[in-house]
């Protein structure tokens, strides 16, 4: 019994002084990482972006279409893309006319 006790404990030291020198290559290579990145680039301005979001595009597409209301029930998921493409095309549209360049882009989060 001893023995098996023994035999334990050295594995588990040795397992902790593994896992000891992982968590100190871990600390260097962070640390050498941050050095050649030479820290957060403050020379330029902050790049300025502009996120909309339909509070509820279901209800959007039940007062805009009449097709909307018969699917909004059994896919919500399709029509809750379309009133997105659909509000960025109106968007687009009108920045166009007031001759604004834009850059839109619809992103899934």
């Amino acid at each position: 019994m001893t023995i098996l006790l023994i035999v334990v404990s050295t594995i588990l030291a040795l397992i902790s002084a593994w896992l000891f020198w992982q968590v100190r290559a871990q600390k260097a290579l962070i640390e050498d990482i941050r050095q050649e990145s030479h820290g957060p680039d403050y020379s330029r301005d902050p790049e300025m972006l502009l996120t909309l979001k339909v509070l509820d595009p279901i209800a959007v597409a039940r007062r805009e279409s009449r097709s909307a209301r018969l699917l909004a029930d059994r896919m919500p998921i399709m029509v809750t893309k379309l009133v997105y493409q659909e509000v960025m095309k109106e968007l687009q549209k009108e920045l166009e006319d007031r001759e604004i360049a834009v850059v839109m882009q619809l992103d899934y989060r």
